[in-house]
């Protein structure tokens, strides 16, 4: 029970202070399911967001939904989508009428203006623990050159993100697959030596 009860308390918290939408929202998901309840590694949150984006829907609801049947199952991801999503929409609901009362007030503007900052640097400051995530897989100059085209594909090219995700997800089977199949020939070759030098 107490787990449910930690599953619908942090994702109330991700879902009442994610400002901005779903990728203002992904740090702090992180943040509950990495750092202070740690259901998951850093290297599994990574790996779930990139899958989660090549999936139709909000990614901050996939994320819930993710992270809730890891730890409880179909239960679970139910507890953690209805707590990341009603208090946001009954909040809407409630303040919807206000916001568009005073949508023109300096005072909300510079609410508005006064977060976007914050929302900024906590999506860089997750870009930035990717990178160095990346750079510790991969060399640097593999790291900085994928970085380079998956930008330049999405943003010159229009290309969903999700393809680019499996793109580099199918070449690193590919390539880990090959480099296996390398190894285990190599291993092979050795014993049948091995065995020759015996006889």
């Amino acid at each position: 029970m107490r787990t449910y009860w930690d599953l619908c308390v942090g994702f109330v918290r991700t879902g009442v202070t994610g400002y901005g939408g779903g990728p203002s929202t992904i740090p702090l998901i992180e943040y509950e399911a990495v750092k202070k309840y740690k259901w998951m590694t850093e290297e599994e949150f990574g790996e779930s967001l990139a899958l989660a984006n090549t999936l139709p829907g909000p990614i901050a609801t996939k994320m819930a939904a993710y992270v809730g049947f890891k730890i409880k199952g179909p239960l679970g991801a139910f507890v953690a989508i209805m707590a990341h999503i009603v208090p946001s929409l009954v909040g809407m609901l409630g303040l919807l009428g206000v916001l568009y009362t005073f949508k023109s007030s300096p005072v909300v503007k510079g609410m508005i203006n006064g977060v976007a900052p914050v929302v900024g640097v906590m999506l860089a400051v997750m870009a930035y623990q990717f990178f160095q995530k990346g750079r510790q897989g991969l060399a640097s100059k593999w790291m900085i050159g994928m970085s380079l085209f998956s930008l330049c594909v999405i943003e010159f090219l229009n290309l969903h993100p999700g393809f680019v995700i499996i793109l580099f997800l199918t070449s690193a089977f590919v390539w880990s697959t090959y480099k296996e199949s390398g190894k285990t020939l190599f291993t092979r070759k050795q014993i049948m030596r091995s065995r020759e030098e015996e006889l």
